[in-house]
């Protein structure tokens, strides 16, 4: 699979908060265990796709940002075994 394809596949998200009294816990251990990121982006004040490629979620906090597309949405994926809602 070319490089163009392999990144398209790949989902960012970035989490910009407006105080670091939002974040709640960081973990970042060395090697290969699991990285976990939690806090709040506050109330949410609204949702809108930003050119159609990048979902927004703005809170009373902070914003988070996932590279998501609307079609992503429409398009039914197959459950995997033990996925949650």
């Amino acid at each position: 699979m070319s490089d163009a394809k392999q990144s398209r596949k790949e989902r960012v998200f970035t989490v910009e908060l407006n105080s670091g009294s939002d974040l709640r816990k960081v973990n970042v251990p060395n090697g290969t265990q699991r990285i976990l990121v939690e806090g709040t982006i506050g109330t949410l004040e609204h949702a809108r796709f930003v050119e159609d490629t990048v979902l927004e979620l703005v809170g009373s906090g902070g914003v988070l940002r996932v590279d998501l597309a609307r079609e992503d949405l429409e398009k039914p994926s197959p459950k995997r075994t033990g996925e949650r809602l």
